[in-house]
């Protein structure tokens, strides 16, 4: 089955038409409505389902509520002004299609949002807030090249969330007249545009606030240690940025009545993270505006860096650890060709330019793989947040100035005036529709190692349970939930959500 031959209209529609199972596989004193979505290769698409059987279960899954650990912030992907230009290009009633899609109830119903402050690699060209050089008091800050594409697309966001949803921003690069190489890519923020530069922050958060949007937080600096001399980037050390947040970005904001702003450091691959969080964690000073730390995946197609994650928890217990972004990079997106998604077909930019003794992180994989490892793996490493990135692109995995291809989980033909959702957009849909801000994770245990899971107990008092079954054979398995116990299938290659509500 092909997911886009389906109208996300039609399909909410048969979510909600559907009726609740009953109870009969539980057995316990306290039972549970269960209900159980499915992603699949064979073609489920958050499909409701009744996935009981009689058949013996050969996999034990356990939870226990009693065990919590990290409280959820929430799952979503990123605003650019590619994904917003591409929406105008729209029919309307395409472009609200897509809004529903990621920020409805019966949608995806995204909890946490990035945008970018000035322009990055995913917009149509370089632009800066601050265009005006040696311009200190920022007397000519404009959000002007925003209010095109950018903020309209925020805004709609806004008007179908019903929950509301956290919005942070990240700089790719300060303006180059604020850089020691005076360009765009690469460099430095000299020492003598560290005030400008802090308010920066807080004209941002005043313009945007005039809009009608509150920003909920920042991360510092988008990938400090650079992308390669490729697009919009400013290096910072630890030291660096540690000493720009201590002594300049957080008392300004401090002083200018936004202390309750999130201050989120690093912003890069979690290979990095234990050299950071020892620089930006080493003293109760240096942390002092530090509410957390920001990671993304580029590091391997496979490991999500377990180790380095306890490590940054165990740092700073009481901080966030955000996923902040992630994409299956350096491919041109596959347009409704659902199995694509479902192969090993798809590479990212270590498949050919890693150093050699790092290529060993970056083989072919599957990119539904992917997203479900790397978001379980997360969650049960003290993970409290994940985030995509683009949320639309085209065919060509675009557009962007510098012409560097990505995926994104809708795909849209603007010409023809179509739109695609693949199975990534089902995937990430399975974890922020059912797992909710303020949700507490809860432990989970497998006695097969290749099935993976994560479960949350939700505000409501709801279980939401995502399994994940990679392998080529359909699994029987038994839910153990503190003593209650459901038996129930899951098809191979495929993704679950189990939701339990008491009755």
């Amino acid at each position: 089955m092909n997911y886009s031959l389906i109208t996300l209209f039609t399909f909410l529609t048969l979510m909600q038409a559907c009726n609740n199972l009953d109870n009969s596989a539980i057995k316990g004193d306290k039972p549970w409505k269960i209900r159980t979505f499915e992603t699949s290769a064979s073609g489920n698409a958050l499909s409701e389902l009744d996935a009981r059987t009689d058949e013996e279960a050969f996999v034990q899954l356990s939870l226990d509520s009693k065990v919590k650990f990290q409280t959820i912030t929430g799952f979503g992907g990123a605003f650019t002004q590619s994904s917003a230009h591409l929406l105008n290009r729209l029919s309307e009633e395409n472009r609200q299609q897509i809004i529903e899609a990621y920020f409805s109830k019966g949608g995806a119903n995204y909890s946490l949002c990035r945008t970018h402050m000035n322009s990055c690699d995913f917009s149509l060209y370089q632009y800066s807030y601050a265009p005006v050089s040696g311009d200190k008091a920022l007397n000519h800050f404009s959000i002007e090249e925003d209010r095109k594409d950018l903020i309209p697309m925020i805004k709609s966001a806004m008007e179908v969330s019903e929950d509301g949803f956290k919005l942070f921003a990240s700089p790719w690069t300060a303006p180059p007249w604020m850089k020691d190489n005076e360009d765009w890519v690469g460099g430095k923020l000299r020492k003598e545009y560290y005030d400008t530069w802090a308010l920066f922050f807080s004209k941002y958060v005043d313009a945007y606030r005039e809009e009608g949007i509150d920003i909920w937080g920042f991360t510092v600096e988008n990938e400090p240690h650079g992308n390669g001399n490729n697009w919009e980037s400013m290096l910072f050390s630890p030291e660096e940025m540690t000493a720009f947040v201590q002594f300049y970005l957080g008392p300004t904001l401090e002083k200018e009545g936004k202390g309750d702003l999130v201050i989120l450091g690093y912003d890069q691959n979690r290979a990095g993270l234990r050299e950071w969080v020892d620089v930006m964690y080493k003293d109760e000073a240096s942390s002092k505006y530090y509410d957390g730390t920001a990671i993304h995946w580029y590091e391997s197609t496979y490991d999500y860096f377990p180790a380095e994650l306890q490590y940054a928890h165990q740092k700073a217990p009481d901080k966030y650890l955000i996923q902040t972004e992630a994409c299956v990079d350096s491919e041109v997106p596959a347009w409704r060709d659902d199995d694509w998604y479902w192969r090993k077909e798809a590479t990212d930019w270590g498949w050919d330019w890693a150093a050699e003794d790092e290529k060993y992180l970056h083989p072919k994989y599957v990119p539904v793989y992917r997203y479900a490892r790397d978001i379980i793996g997360c969650l049960n490493n003290h993970v409290d947040g994940w985030v995509d990135w683009n949320m639309v692109l085209d065919r060509q995995g675009g557009p962007n100035w510098f012409e560097n291809w990505c995926v994104a989980p809708v795909i849209v033909d603007p010409d023809a005036d179509e739109v695609y959702f693949t199975p990534i957009y089902y995937t990430l849909a399975h974890f922020s529709r059912f797992m909710r801000p303020g949700a507490g994770v809860i432990s989970t245990k497998t006695s097969d190692d290749s099935i993976m899971l994560s479960a949350v107990e939700n505000p409501d008092g709801s279980i939401a349970v995502v399994i994940f079954n990679p392998s080529l054979e359909r699994k029987i398995y038994t839910l153990d939930m503190n003593g209650e116990q459901i038996i129930q299938a899951i098809s191979a290659q495929a993704i679950q959500t189990v939701l339990l509500q008491k009755e």
